[in-house]
């Protein structure tokens, strides 16, 4: 199994790494009060010297009431900020470049989570799902301050000396909110039309790149899926998905991180291409893919069941080497496996362990 095309050097005008395998992000809830320690700097210290190319952090909060919905889920801002600058130094000095996740959780919030327990959830309409009002809209006021949430935060990414930054924008949570028509029934500028729901997100782009400049890389993760409902699509079709790609494109989005639950799957019935082969020939820009790289089960029968087997590489090679996307993202089997990259490399896939939930208990 010749691997040599997932260590071949990534050269963007904005970023350039080693490889081409990325740290996904992983909520894990040890930093506390929301303030990364020497627990969290030594874990991602260690997928450094596992030669990950591109580490994606966990999400981390932006600077609003709502943003969180448990306290010890890591901040990015205030207090946090030290302990962050610190991870950045010591995956640095590892070898490695990284990217904070910026997050913002919306309507997954439940009443009385986090560390701003009384203040109200959020969501662009008031949903949670389809058909599910729970809330009030958020007013187009708030929207602003959420905007400047964000922009402060990339702002902050970029004086510590993160490498680019990442907008969590899939699964269900606010930039997805609005994203999502079964969550975002708004008729104003937010709302109404797939164009229109994806103004909230380029807005955000606009108000950091205003901020940070042209030169620092700006990543956007989406998925079709939302954990509402694992069969959502935002786009149901290669041209609506080209509809919803280029506002956010043309806003400066540099890469796309496109969350599928399986990587191998095709999107779309007239193409075996996956979600970040279209995303990456719609819009002529790099993109990653993820989804249950190197193990047998996606998470979600990870939780139900406990384990993933290791499995195969070889269909990631060969659409790498077909040039489908740029970059791939390993999630689960970098938790089991600090190494990975190194085992990988060096043909070693015998000692590969074997994920299981358990692994989730601590931060090893």
């Amino acid at each position: 199994m010749n691997t040599d095309i997932l260590f071949r050097p990534f050269t963007h005008p904005k970023l350039q790494l080693p490889n081409r395998i990325a740290m996904a992000p992983m909520t894990r809830q040890f930093s506390p009060q929301g303030i990364p320690d020497a627990a969290v700097c030594d874990y991602y210290r260690r997928r450094a010297e596992g030669e990950v190319g591109l580490i994606i952090t966990e999400g981390t909060t932006v600077p609003h009431p709502a943003a969180s919905s448990h306290i010890q889920i890591p901040k990015f801002h205030d207090q946090s900020l030290e302990g962050w600058a610190k991870v950045v130094e010591t995956v640095h000095a590892a070898g490695s470049k990284i990217a904070p996740q910026l997050w913002h959780v919306g309507v997954i919030r439940k009443p009385g989570q986090g560390p701003c327990p009384d203040y109200q959830t959020v969501s662009p309409s008031g949903y949670l799902r389809p058909e599910k009002k729970v809330l009030q809209p958020l007013s187009t006021a708030e929207i602003d301050q959420i905007i400047e949430a964000f922009t402060q935060s990339a702002a902050n990414a970029k004086q510590l000396g993160f490498d680019a930054l990442e907008l969590h924008g899939a699964h269900g949570y606010l930039i997805d909110n609005f994203f999502w028509e079964g969550t975002n029934v708004r008729e104003d500028a937010y709302g109404g039309s797939l164009i229109k729901r994806t103004r909230f997100a380029v807005a955000i782009v606009e108000s950091i790149r205003a901020e940070i400049g042209e030169d620092f890389p700006i990543i956007l993760r989406f998925s079709q899926w939302k954990q509402q409902d694992y069969e959502a699509k935002l786009a149901q079709t290669a041209e609506e998905l080209e509809q919803f790609l280029k506002p956010l494109s043309d806003a400066g989005v540099d890469i796309f991180h496109c969350s599928t639950r399986r990587f191998w799957e095709s999107e779309f019935e007239e193409s075996p291409l996956n979600l970040a082969g279209w995303v990456k020939k719609i819009t002529g820009k790099p993109t990653i893919s993820v989804g249950s790289v190197g193990l047998s089960e996606e998470f979600v029968a990870t939780y139900r069941e406990g384990t993933a087997e290791v499995r195969g590489i070889e269909d990631l090679l060969a659409r790498m080497e077909e040039d489908e996307f740029d970059l791939i993202a390993v999630g689960r089997a970098l938790l089991a496996n600090p190494d990975w990259p190194k085992l990988i490399r060096a043909g070693e896939t015998d000692k590969l362990r074997t994920f299981n939930k358990e692994q989730l208990a601590e931060l090893i």
